[in-house]
């Protein structure tokens, strides 16, 4: 595809937003908190389904964010490709419909293989809910508004999380005290919390349907053109980013041998770095193998080498792009993109490592019950995460008026520079009560990161190029945040004889790491926001 400048200049006023706009940006934001209650439901639910399936932190991990993390990562490829050419309402309305019908399996799971394959098919179903939802509200929202607008995602994503714990909390609960010794038509309120979180979903799929597609670039006055075969794209890229048929691409594609070199060298290492995690690991956290029929595997293996599959594919991606997409490799590997994309990776994992862990923790910790954990946890996660980007959006944008680009990302500085020395007075707070007094304003804090990291990335690239960029985005932060942040935490637990208040602690020390990128993006995005047409014109692009 190519992009034409219009005659007319992009809007830079106060331009009202369509009747269409808001409507667009209502279901994607459903969309969202559909997405973040079927994935995180699995929190509030782990001290059931830890008894029931006879597993541990370790292995709860892997449930919650691994085997999601891989699957949710690979697929944001193909459907983020397939997001910058085909229609993306209903791709969008698809893919929730994949995710919610994996959500209503795992109601029926007696097992640690169903239940892994029904985050499997969760994490499909999802990967396009970011690349999608994004393109579709930055095509209905002027750049002057899109703070807001991500503010209004990362809302929505809060209540989605909110939601998650308390309606899982309490349909479990209401079903376990309703039914006490039976289990009709065989469900444990565990399982049956699944089938509630399930339902919705289907909903949202119908409205979608109806919905019409906006003009794609209509909002930055820069028009793409139709792309003619966008399925044939999407497979195209999930071929040149999968191992093995990445090869037979870098052949097709007559790839020069230094690129040969790089690539097998970058598995070489992932491989080494992978036994040797696989082998403290070991040291650190023993556990018994994970049955998978007749085969049983190391959950230490399991989790390092989706990872590491993870970490080639990320390889291969940029490879990809080098020889099949050059416009947009300029635009995703400026310095400051790259910056932002290893902050939202590392905080990821601190994100997901503790909301993954923290109503275990409440309730192993202060002795609450999952309804209690549920409904009041829940809901001031819910309100806090919607107030925070509430307060965030709007400041990203007036930052960005004042002290274009640098302002986002200070922003996005304060908040995450904060946060970890609240978390540790935080999950040391000597009851309930103390903790979650202490939880508002570490979440009010922590929350504000989103909306101004996600305006930035989306900024400094070519209108078609957001899905894509998305789709990489979410692949690293998803191996990083999901796909190790959980892990790490449940098996400095299990070493730890289950002391999840340093378990959950110990991955903020990647804190320092975030403060220095975040440094270093300040210094860069000036110059990389004001040469994005200038390199991807230099690169191939037709502007």
């Amino acid at each position: 595809m190519k992009a034409d400048v219009k005659a007319a200049q992009p809007p830079v006023g106060r331009e009202p937003v369509s009747r269409a706009g808001w409507r667009i940006l209502t279901l994607v934001c459903a969309a969202q908190a559909m997405s973040l209650l079927d994935r995180q439901i699995l929190s509030i639910l782990a001290r059931d389904i830890k008894a029931d399936l006879h597993i541990g932190d370790a292995e709860l991990g892997l449930l919650y964010g691994t085997v999601f993390a891989l699957f949710y990562a690979l697929f944001s490829l193909p459907l983020g490709r397939l997001a910058d050419g085909w229609v993306r309402t209903r791709l969008l309305a698809i893919c929730i419909a994949v995710w919610s019908f994996s959500t209503l399996m795992a109601a029926f799971a007696s097992g640690f293989a169903l239940l892994a394959l029904s985050r499997l098919g969760v994490g499909i179903g999802e990967a396009a809910s970011g690349p999608t939802g994004n393109s579709l509200v930055f095509d209905v929202f002027p750049k002057n508004r899109r703070g807001f607008a991500m503010g209004a995602v990362a809302i929505a994503i809060a209540l989605g999380l909110g939601l998650s714990m308390m309606l899982g909390g309490l349909a479990a609960d209401w079903w376990n005290h309703a039914f006490t010794g039976a289990r009709p038509l065989g469900l444990a309120g565990w399982q049956f919390a699944f089938v509630v979180a399930a339902l919705p979903g289907f909903i949202l799929v119908a409205l979608l349907l109806r919905e019409r597609e906006p003009t794609r670039g209509g909002q930055d006055g820069i028009a793409t053109r139709q792309d003619p075969a966008p399925f044939r794209a999407s497979l195209a890229l999930f071929a040149a980013v999968a191992p093995v048929s990445h090869w037979i691409m870098l052949y097709r594609r007559r790839a020069p041998p230094r690129s040969w070199i790089a690539n097998l060298a970058a598995l070489a290492t992932i491989l080494a770095v992978g036994i040797a995690l696989v082998l403290l690991a070991e040291r650190l956290s023993p556990r018994p193998p994970i049955a998978f029929g007749p085969v049983a595997l190391s959950a230490h293996v399991l989790q390092w080498s989706v990872v590491g599959f993870g970490a080639f594919v990320i390889v291969n991606l940029f490879q990809s792009l080098k020889l099949a997409d050059r416009p947009a490799h300029a635009a995703i590997c400026s310095p400051t993109l790259l910056l932002l994309m290893g902050t939202g990776a590392l905080q990821y994992a601190i994100n997901y490592g503790v909301m993954g862990f923290t109503p275990s923790f409440l309730m192993r910790t202060y002795g609450l019950s999952a309804r209690e954990t549920g409904l009041h946890f829940g809901l001031l996660s819910a309100g806090l995460g919607m107030l925070g980007p509430l307060l965030a959006g709007p400041l990203a944008d007036r930052a960005n008026r004042h002290l274009p680009g640098a302002g986002r990302i200070g922003l996005t500085l304060v908040s995450l520079g904060l946060s970890p020395l609240l978390a540790i007075w935080t999950y040391t707070a000597p009851d309930a009560s103390g903790f979650y007094w202490r939880f508002t304003l570490y979440s009010l804090v922590l929350t504000m990161w989103m909306p101004p990291l996600y305006a930035m990335l989306y900024d400094l690239v070519l209108p078609r190029m957001r899905g894509v960029t998305s789709s990489t985005f979410v692949m690293i932060s998803t191996l990083s945040g999901l796909g190790i942040g959980p892990y790490a935490v449940g098996m400095i637990s299990d070493a730890n004889g289950g002391d999840l208040a340093s378990a959950i602690l110990s991955v903020n020390l990647v804190a320092p790491v975030i403060v220095v990128l975040l440094v270093l993006a300040m210094l860069h995005v000036k110059r990389d926001e004001a040469s994005l047409i200038t390199r991807c014109r230099a690169a191939g692009e037709e502007i």
